[in-house]
């Protein structure tokens, strides 16, 4: 029986079936920066057979490997496509295009969840495709999360290629047996018989006085479940990359998107493009201190960013988007440049994503940090409905400024 639980190739997925994501800190080499600016090539190759149980999830890198791991200044982020022909698009919009391609691409691909039909979802992520594509590919569920949950997951060991949306990602605590001992694990379970290319997605994290039980962040719940891929978008570009990579792949994809990022606009390139699930993004290169973020709080470290700026420092941010497993090439490089880290999370600080991100870097980069990781996260307490508390519980831009300042001295 096969031990092997990601199947997706390449580095990222080697270093999920290890402790801590460990590598070998020795073979991260950073490069020069005369160097930067050489960007090797990457793309992905997915293949929808169903009746493949091997890898169908190909990434390819060429060599060099760690030149990549830092961008150029002029290169900041992967979502920069101003100098290319594109269109304008809000983050759900962005959403809803790559889910529409794919549907257009793939007839296995379908939909299911509340509201996703004619009404178009609650934040309009599948507006149009019930009209498109018919009531059977978009399929409107009762309210009731473990059931059409556990009906996507089965019609995954079909051969159909499902996109599970909860209303609020909340709401999956209701089917978090489904996602955990059978999505999650029927792969092993069933001795490699069955894959289950299922996306799970849907709105989460602190939105604007919606209340502790519509304020969940439920990364740090599905991060230690088996076989479960996690990603987080931040940004138009690259929600519909990471929509269409995670409905391509074999694994089972948790996306996590963030309900105050709906409507972020930006231009994306008419071409098709896909992002790597196992990849994070150089936002910012620096030299000073190393700032890992994600999703809604890559935009308040830009925010600070500004601020370090005009006092001298030189942060490198970096979004590290995938979850599960972490890009330990792209983050180790970083670390061995800077040599000083700061994690900044809008989850939970007991047991969150910044918890496990530090024991990963402490497991592999100990040697080379000058200062202990720092991480600031969401404080340990329901969110309040009180707009002035709410503010309270999540990190802000001035509390980040004052990390940095601390972890440079």
């Amino acid at each position: 029986m096969s031990a092997i639980l990601l199947q997706g190739a390449g580095a990222g997925a080697a270093t999920a079936l290890s402790p801590f994501n460990s590598i070998d800190p020795n073979k991260l080499v950073v490069p020069s920066r005369s160097s930067l600016s050489v960007r090797s090539k990457r793309y992905i190759v997915a293949g929808s057979d169903s009746k493949s149980f091997g890898s169908s999830l190909i990434v390819r890198r060429s060599e060099p490997l760690i030149p990549n791991a830092v961008a150029a200044k002029a290169d900041t982020a992967a979502s920069s496509t101003s100098s290319k022909p594109g269109h304008e698009l809000l983050l759900f919009e962005a959403l809803q295009e790559g889910l529409e391609e794919e549907m257009d691409r793939d007839p296995h691909v379908c939909v299911m969840g509340e509201d996703v039909g004619h009404y178009g979802g609650s934040y309009k992520v599948t507006k149009g495709l019930a009209d498109k594509f018919g009531d059977l590919r978009v399929l409107d569920t009762p309210i009731c999360e473990n059931a059409f949950t556990g009906m996507g997951i089965g019609a995954a060991m079909t051969g159909l290629r499902p996109v599970i949306e909860g209303m609020n990602m909340g709401f999956l605590l209701l089917a978090f047996n489904q996602i955990s001992n059978n999505c999650g694990m029927l792969h092993y379970t069933s001795g490699g018989q069955f894959t289950i290319p299922v996306v799970i997605r849907g709105p989460g994290g602190v939105g604007r006085q919606l209340g502790a039980e519509h304020s969940q962040r439920l990364e740090s719940y599905f991060q230690s479940i088996p076989g479960i891929q996690m990603v987080a978008c931040s940004t138009p570009y690259n929600a519909k990359g990471l929509m269409k990579a995670a409905i391509r792949s074999e694994n089972p994809v948790i996306l996590f998107e963030h309900v105050l990022l709906y409507n972020l606009k930006e231009s994306i390139p008419d071409e098709e493009y896909i992002c790597n699930l196992e990849e994070a993004e150089m936002v910012r290169p620096g030299e000073h201190i190393t700032i890992l973020t994600y999703s809604r709080m890559r935009y308040h470290v830009m925010q600070a960013a500004k601020t370090l700026v005009n006092k001298g420092y030189d942060p490198e941010v970096i979004d590290i988007r995938s979850l599960k497993p972490f890009d330990l090439y792209t983050i180790g490089n970083s670390v061995k440049k800077t040599h000083r880290v700061l994690i900044v999370e809008e989850c939970m600080r007991t047991g969150g994503i910044g918890a496990s991100l530090t024991a990963a870097i402490n497991e592999n980069f100990h040697d080379y940090l000058d200062a202990p990781v720092m991480c600031l996260s969401s404080q340990d307490v329901p969110t309040p409905y009180a707009g002035t508390l709410e503010e309270w519980t999540v990190v802000q831009p001035a509390q980040i400024v004052t990390a940095v300042e601390q972890l440079c001295q």
